[in-house]
């Protein structure tokens, strides 16, 4: 095998690599006999088929995996020969291939740019830690009770308001007169302002009063799951047959045990404990940032190209993905996420050099457990998830990334300076992401609290 360098720029190798044919010509014999072994050829038992025979019959048939193979071997001993750590997969261009010549091809690879570590004991970092203050530890019981409210039909004759629940007959059909299967109902529960029914039903019941008939006048939505029904207009006869009021729980023994707690005070320990469960997460992604921070100012050396590409991509791709789930369209400029994507791109090579150096490896037990993790998000379905990994290497294999950096800011964190700091929730749990806010929509902030989300349906 013949390697020629034929330009080098920066961390881009252009190679031109010939394969003698002599080499082409004994592995298209190797893969002739793997052939020979399994076809039946007239006038010959299974197995003996003559050479010949089978390059006559089936030789242009094995060039392809013949190419792929001398291609994938020669690549490898090209890059071991010349001492290259490829960065991304390298480019491949054959040149010259056919019977009887020498394969010709040229390779272009980016390769692992070298630097130094810095010196992990002068790392500076603050980790930013919040007390769990009476006001949220109250707001999360209120929450608690508010959750687990009881029903209570009111005795007076005032009017239906936003958060009572109503009980009531009601019988609808379409406005053209046509009637369908469930729309009907009897002693159905609605609680207003829920949005559990079609809009604006709801609204047509609030302010009315037990024993009123009202004649509710609606549209279902354009995407209504019944294509007959989607978009057509409908009239609800409806009778009011009960008012009942949410009265929030109190927070005593009877509601612990209900929630399989001993007694009120296991209740709040167990609720001031989940809340610094949530705040000590928002501590280590915090000082997470802190210590890339300090790893991306202290860094600077030349990023294969390729791999900023790809983490351009990704991120583009990313963003995509969340303004489709919230049904907006997305756009960016060309370029727009390349600093973004060479600090990630930086980052990620430091952390791996440094992983190296303290000997880092995810085990076996930790990647199962984080298979596990993953199973518990799904309740009902975690054969599926585990089925899924199982079947999927390659997917298993995404998982390590997350817990291998885990583990490399865990051994800086053991030798840098960190400082803790006593700072309000609100900054604890501002949010760090690094993808500038202006070009996503930002989610709702969540509260670290341990609140239910009430489930909604829609009729």
């Amino acid at each position: 095998m013949n390697i020629k360098e034929v330009k080098t720029e920066g961390l881009r190798h252009d190679l031109e690599i010939k394969v003698p044919a002599n080499d082409i010509a004994t592995m298209v014999e190797a893969e002739l006999l793997k052939v020979g072994k399994n076809v039946k050829v007239p006038g010959f038992r299974p197995g003996k088929v003559p050479l010949p025979v089978l390059k006559q019959k089936y030789g242009r048939h094995v060039m392809a995996d013949v190419l792929e193979k001398a291609v994938n071997e020669s690549t490898i001993k090209a890059m071991e020969e010349k001492g290259l750590k490829p960065a991304m997969q390298p480019k491949i261009e054959v040149k010259e291939f056919d019977e009887g010549k020498d394969l010709t091809y040229t390779m272009s690879v980016e390769v692992l740019p070298e630097f130094k570590v810095m010196d992990l004991s002068k790392i500076t970092a603050e980790k930013p830690v919040a007390k769990v203050e009476d006001k949220v530890l109250k707001e999360t019981l209120d929450n608690i009770a508010s959750n687990n409210s009881e029903l209570t039909a009111i005795t007076t004759k005032r009017a239906a308001k936003k958060g009572d629940v109503v009980k009531i007959d009601f019988h609808g059909k379409r406005a053209d007169g046509v009637e369908f299967d469930g729309m009907d109902g009897h002693d159905h529960d609605l609680e207003l302002g829920a949005g559990q029914f079609i809009p604006g039903f709801e609204d047509q019941i609030t302010g009315k009063k037990v024993g009123d008939k009202v004649e509710v006048k609606v549209t279902f939505p354009k995407e209504y799951g019944m294509k007959d029904l989607a978009g057509q207009g409908a009239v609800f006869d409806v009778d009011v047959k009960e008012i009942q009021e949410k009265k929030p729980a109190e927070i005593n023994d009877a509601l612990a045990k209900k929630l399989g707690l001993e007694d009120e005070k296991a209740l709040r320990t167990a609720v001031e404990e989940q809340i610094a469960k949530d705040y000590a997460s928002f501590t280590k992604m915090k000082l997470k940032k802190n210590i890339l921070d300090a790893l991306d100012k202290e860094h600077s050396f030349e990023l294969p190209k390729t791999m900023i590409e790809q983490e351009q991509t990704h991120i583009e791709e990313q963003l995509k993905r969340e303004a489709e789930a919230q049904g907006e369209e997305f756009s960016s400029k060309e370029g727009e996420y390349k600093d973004l994507a060479e600090r990630r791109v930086r980052l990620g090579l430091v952390l791996a050099e440094i992983g190296r150096d303290q000997k880092i490896e995810v085990s076996q037990q930790e990647l199962q457990q984080a298979v596990i993790t993953e199973a518990q998000k799904y309740p009902g379905q975690e054969k599926m998830v585990f089925d899924y990994y199982g079947k999927n290497p390659q997917v298993l294999e995404s998982l390590k990334a997350p817990i291998y950096e885990d583990k490399v800011i865990n051994a800086i964190t053991e030798v840098a300076k960190i400082t803790e700091k006593t700072v309000s929730v609100e900054a604890l749990t501002a949010d760090d992401e690094d993808i500038p806010a202006a070009k996503k929509k930002a989610p709702a902030k969540k509260k670290a609290t341990t609140k239910k989300k009430t489930e909604k349906t829609e009729k």
